[in-house]
């Protein structure tokens, strides 16, 4: 059988979580080997730079540090799990992968898209997801639920980023949905989890039908 890669995008709050356990326990009834991971992180090293990546500290972050970091945990990620997975004929579901890049160190942070460009050409010139369900909602929609998901814990440190950031990051998302629109699927975020469920299960079901 022959493996997917399939990757869950959206800003903050928009449900990523909630879609991607839904989807890999109805691909399982399938009788598919489903593989979750995330990024940054999925494999422990690539944790230990989601480590450093979230958390908040004195020291600023610059631009280039982070998105430097986040392609370091994406090479390793890549190699130790997502392409070994995906050779076996398994269904990888991630949260988050390259769009995020695009949409977060590129609209949101404003690094050129030559930087992301080159870093792409070095860690995966030749692989990109087979679906990638874009999740979308209003910003204040995303971080109302973001803010009562997180609780005593307080936000990371992308998380502490003002409003204007997110309508960068959501922008550009939907450019980059618009530009690749038959690997980009949006879906709306903004309703029930369980009409969210049933638009990602249509996408879903055009891939199990052709495997």
């Amino acid at each position: 059988m022959q493996g997917r890669f399939i990757t869950f995008e959206g800003g903050e709050g928009v449900g990523k979580s909630t879609q991607v356990a839904a989807s890999a326990t109805w691909l399982r009834q399938q009788g598919i080997e489903v593989v979750l991971t995330r990024e940054p992180g999925g494999t422990p090293r690539a944790e230990r730079l989601r480590q450093i990546l979230l958390e908040r500290g004195d020291e600023p972050m610059p631009g280039s540090c982070e998105l430097l970091l986040m392609f370091a945990a994406r090479a390793t990620h890549l190699a130790n799990l997502v392409r070994p997975a995906v050779a076996r004929g398994a269904w990888v579901l991630c949260d988050r992968f390259t769009d995020a890049t695009y949409a977060y160190q590129g609209g949101g942070r404003g690094m050129p898209s030559s930087h992301i460009d080159a870093l792409v050409q070095a860690v995966h010139p030749d692989y990109w997801p087979d679906l990638t369900v874009l999740l979308d909602a209003p910003v204040e929609t995303g971080l109302a639920r973001a803010h009562e998901r997180n609780g005593a814990n307080g936000p990371d440190r992308f998380e502490t980023e003002q409003r204007e950031f997110f309508e960068r990051v959501r922008e550009a998302y939907l450019a980059r949905a618009a530009r690749e629109p038959q690997r980009i699927r949006v879906v709306d975020a903004s309703a029930s989890v369980d009409a969210v469920q049933q638009q990602v299960r249509a996408l879903l079901g055009a891939l199990v039908a052709g495997r």
